[in-house]
């Protein structure tokens, strides 16, 4: 009934889905959480006004789809002068999605920081940003660790939206492959397994991450 071995002399199209998939997460998780933390201490000890822009940000990526915002970088940036090659709209618009969830989450954690560790920023002679940067942040992230990892993998999960504008990822792949040999079943249940794969490999990177990043702690 079901004949995955049609699949097999498309192996190479799978692998090169596979790796442009990775690839796109690895850099927008490293950016969205660079700039995610950024505008997470801007917002929460920055002047009003930056705070309030951060806000606006913000609401605008969560509160509209994430293909609208692709579809925005890609096909309405040009009409202004801004061409951007499908796979530079695909990495600028996971990365400021993840930055915009990635910023509430950071700055949850930095909220329910304890006074006490700038304080003790201040016995030790730190300046503002040194306490923010080695007294202060740390704790924080490592409060709202698996809600950062989760929204990391969500977000990875959200770029199968880029093979609408043909983005070579994985979902292109299998689009490609079913559009070939007409095995949809095979093509995309492969995929979902491949997905499942990404998934559950971010989530222990993440986990190994982790227990580095916070092994101050002394149980």
């Amino acid at each position: 009934m079901f004949h995955f071995s049609d699949l097999l002399p498309y192996t190479d199209v799978f692998l090169k889905g596979l790796l442009t998939t990775v690839e796109l997460a690895v850099i927008s998780t490293l950016l969205g959480l660079i700039l995610g933390a950024a505008f997470a201490a801007a917002r929460q000890y920055g002047a009003t006004w930056l705070s309030r822009l951060i806000a606006v940000y913000i609401e605008l990526i969560r509160n509209t789809p994430f293909i609208v915002q692709l579809f925005f970088i890609f096909f309405g940036l040009p009409s202004i002068g801004v061409k951007l090659s499908a796979w530079e709209a695909g990495v600028i618009a996971m990365v400021i999605n993840l930055a915009a969830y990635s910023t509430e989450i950071i700055r949850a954690g930095l909220v329910a920081t304890p006074k006490g560790q700038w304080e003790a920023g201040k016995v030790l002679g730190l300046s503002f940003r040194q306490t923010l940067a080695r007294v202060v942040m740390i704790p924080a992230i490592e409060k709202i660790y698996p809600a950062l990892t989760s929204q990391c993998i969500i977000v990875m999960l959200g770029s199968a939206v880029l093979s609408q504008i043909s983005v070579q990822d994985l979902t292109y792949a299998a689009n490609l492959v079913q559009s070939r040999n007409f095995r949809s079943f095979e093509s995309y249940f492969v995929t979902a397994l491949l997905y499942l794969f990404l998934a559950i490999l971010m989530r222990k990177v993440f986990n190994i991450i982790g227990k580095r990043l916070f092994s101050y702690r002394v149980e």
